[in-house]
């Protein structure tokens, strides 16, 4: 048997599949496109590794991971997750890269009572406004990796920002929540311009930001559109001394894409960096001898949230969506990735996030040694107030 896009399960018929002998987990992802190497196959074993330091089995049944490649497109996404819940027994599907997938599987996961955990989709509206008692936001949201950058920037008198936005719900969250703090720190923004997902020429669009004159190049994009950005924002000379390009989502993979030379000085929120402690690196060196790259802080997040996913059916007692839900925001989050975690009733997994800056190359001991921390930003500054959210469960 396979998965709606090609991911062995099981050889056997699907008549002969028990499925209340195991517990199913979906990883719903783009797995070959501009988010793979954030999420991808590395988001599939990191979920691997949770469900085998839990010990393989829950409630008495068997654990299984299946797998599928969304390839950023919302209606093959549902398909995919229909399926799963509808034929394969999944009860939770996780990463869900992409927010415009993120909100529709939210969405139908909470119409056929299954959990829904956002490890590695940014919009604000899936603990906001489209909330979901049976889904959750993990790793990031687009507040938590602007708010603070834009007004620390802003603080620095980099208080004139233009926008170059991805066109879609990811991107329009992530414009919004930067504008906002900037506007709130004194600054303001002169413009923005938006472009498709997977964007092969940013040159018109940077050009654009130069005539605007503005102090700071915000990108509000991810992946393979930051790092073809950056790169070509380095090809044509911006730099501090003229304007400030600023990616306002990074992650360790767009680094060791670029290389130092290009992403020296970069500085930019992150939740899991995998050189931070003795724990971080523990749990990095077995990822690594698997991928042979260093994890983002996506694949961090998956398997956080599997694991606690785990945690939470073994305390419920029973793999009732509503009941798991429940439970999930009662038990505190403990792990490599999040040390004092919880989850609020909106959804959103409140954890210490993190002010880095890219080495330069002669400060950098050799492959993946790339951050410095400037500073750690306490879970409940880095994430929007409780008493600011729109999601009606916080009421």
């Amino acid at each position: 048997m396979r998965a709606a896009a090609g991911f062995v399960i099981s050889s056997a018929p699907v008549a002969a599949l028990d499925l209340n002998s195991r517990v199913s987990i979906g990883v719903l992802n783009d797995q070959a496109g501009i988010y793979a190497e954030v999420g991808g196959v590395g988001s599939i074993q990191a979920a691997r590794m949770a469900v085998e330091d839990f010990g393989g089995k829950v409630l008495g049944r068997d654990i299984s991971i299946v797998a599928a490649d969304h390839r950023n497109d919302v209606q093959r996404a549902m398909q995919i997750a229909t399926d799963w819940i509808d034929n394969q027994g999944v009860t939770a599907i996780v990463d869900l890269t992409n927010s415009a997938v993120a909100l529709a599987v939210q969405k139908l996961a909470k119409d056929r009572s299954k959990i829904a955990i956002s490890s590695l989709a940014g919009s604000t509206d899936l603990t906001g406004s489209a909330c979901s008692p049976t889904g959750f936001q993990w790793t990031f949201n687009n507040y938590s990796n602007s708010t603070t950058l834009a007004r620390e920037l802003v603080s620095f008198h980099q208080d004139s920002w233009f926008f170059i936005t991805a066109d879609y719900p990811f991107g329009w969250s992530l414009e919004r929540e930067a504008s906002e703090a900037v506007v709130q720190a004194g600054g303001h923004v002169l413009g923005a311009v938006r472009h498709p997902l997977n964007e092969l020429n940013f040159g018109p669009l940077l050009s654009l930001a130069q005539e605007s004159k503005a102090k700071v190049i915000a990108l509000a994009n991810a992946g393979g559109d930051t790092v073809r950005a950056v790169r070509e924002g380095a090809e044509i000379g911006i730099s501090p001394r003229t304007q400030t390009l600023v990616p306002m989502l990074v992650f360790i993979s767009d680094v060791h894409q670029l290389g130092l030379d290009v992403a020296k000085g970069m500085t930019f929120v992150d939740g899991f960096y995998w050189d931070l402690d003795e724990v971080t690196r523990a749990w990095s060196k077995r990822f690594y001898e698997r991928r042979h790259v260093m994890p983002t802080m996506g694949h961090a997040g998956t398997y956080s949230a599997v694991l606690h996913y785990l945690r939470a059916l073994q305390a419920a007692g029973t793999d009732e969506a509503h009941v798991v839900a429940s439970k999930m925001r009662e038990i505190s989050v403990k792990d490599f990735f999040a040390r004092n975690g919880h989850v609020r009733p909106d959804g959103l997994m409140v954890h210490d996030m993190y002010l880095m800056q890219v080495k330069y190359p002669d400060e950098s001991s050799g492959a993946w040694d790339y951050y410095k921390l400037i500073s750690t930003i306490p879970g409940e500054k880095a994430f929007r107030p409780l008493s600011q959210s729109e999601c009606p469960l916080a009421k």
